[in-house]
């Protein structure tokens, strides 16, 4: 995920994000759902996924499932 500025602190523990509009999900989180954001340390290369378009649907390149575990029964993966 991208990092967001904190647009309000609402209580102790529950803030409101900024969020780009595009973005479909509720603004309001619990603080401990959030993190410090870390620059990128200097001349470390950033890898990304090869991003891969079947039939008009996004879709990302998988090298290696590392692990499979249900979840609200259904199956989730580590890659």
């Amino acid at each position: 995920m991208e990092p967001y500025k904190v647009k309000r602190i609402i209580l102790t523990n529950t803030i409101e994000l900024e969020l780009p509009s595009n973005v479909k999900i509720y603004p309001v989180v619990n603080v401990s759902r959030v993190q410090k954001y870390k620059d990128q340390v200097e001349g470390q290369k950033k890898e990304w996924s090869l991003l891969v378009i079947i039939e008009e649907e996004e879709r990302y390149k998988v090298e290696k499932i590392l692990n499979k575990r249900k979840f609200r029964g259904r199956d989730r993966y580590l890659v």
